[in-house]
């Protein structure tokens, strides 16, 4: 298997759960809210708990979907700033990387 097949299949995989996760969040973000006062406060403070972990995941998804297209494209595990490589360290890490480390860090 090539790399890219591999990293294509890790994301694939990752995606799918993301897609699971957010399902659960959003199928609990929809349930009956308590009618006690205090339990609504509760529920409100979990609930937004919830949606920020679901933006989240929705950011790692659209991460994703564009690593997945850099594969198709054949530009996969290219740096979008200074076109070198990106390390397979990095990739390994964060599969959906965009910068090598190098312009990461200069990045931040």
């Amino acid at each position: 298997m090539t790399e890219e097949k591999s990293f294509e299949k890790t994301l694939r995989t990752r995606r799918d759960e993301l897609i699971g996760m957010i399902s659960e969040i959003e199928d609990k973000l929809d349930d009956p809210k308590p009618n006690d006062i205090e339990d609504r406060a509760t529920e409100r403070e979990d609930d937004e708990v919830l949606e920020l972990q679901a933006n989240a995941e929705y950011q790692e998804l659209k991460s994703i979907a564009a690593a997945l297209e850099r594969i198709k494209n054949d530009v996969f595990g290219v740096c979008l700033s200074c076109r070198q490589a990106i390390s397979m360290e990095r990739l390994n890490a964060v599969p959906h990387a965009t910068h090598c480390k190098n312009c990461m860090e200069t990045k931040s």
